[in-house]
């Protein structure tokens, strides 16, 4: 406790230890309960107030598998390791409810091709491809189209690098 207590700022309203005893305790426990079951930047979500934590900007995963991207609504929404989907259509919500790890964007939809090169970049939600029924995202179509050329080599880069990338945050790579 003393070394949380020498670290908070030298305020004068907080003279007394016992409140300053109070601040960390609450500090603690609320951080502990609000933390997210992720690591740092597991998975890329949107960070702004209207739609904290909203997964793939607002698309439907289950879409995808159709080959057509589509913009979610906020009337059909899950929560899954800490991000919240969206989906265009009650079904498509079942279906993903059905078995979320199957259905969420491969290395926390952040781009496939930046991951391959032990890098977490935003994506385009448009550049995608679905191999083998995982959905992989792109940062723009420009990269979408060099992930095709050697598709196969990319995901194996990236499924080598993710475990050694995923719980750091994109800034620090």
């Amino acid at each position: 406790m003393k070394d949380a207590m020498s670290s908070l700022p030298k305020l004068p309203f907080l003279k007394s230890t016992l409140l300053k005893s109070t601040l960390v305790a609450t500090a603690l426990v609320f951080g502990a309960v609000a933390t997210p079951a992720f690591a740092a930047e597991e998975v890329l979500v949107t960070t702004d107030a209207q739609t904290p934590n909203l997964a793939v900007q607002g698309y439907d995963v289950i879409a995808y598998r159709t080959g057509t991207p589509t913009e979610g609504s906020s009337a059909f929404t899950a929560e899954y390791d800490g991000a919240t989907y969206r989906f265009a259509s009650q079904a498509n919500l079942d279906t993903f409810n059905t078995d979320p790890a199957r259905y969420v964007p491969a290395f926390g939809g952040f781009c496939a091709y930046g991951v391959a090169k032990g890098k977490k970049f935003d994506v385009d939600p448009t550049a995608f491809s679905v191999v083998d029924d995982v959905l992989y995202l792109n940062y723009n179509a420009g990269v979408q189209s060099r992930w095709n050329k050697k598709q196969s080599k990319y995901i194996t880069d990236a499924t080598g690098n993710w475990s050694d990338i995923r719980a750091t945050a994109a800034s620090d790579l």
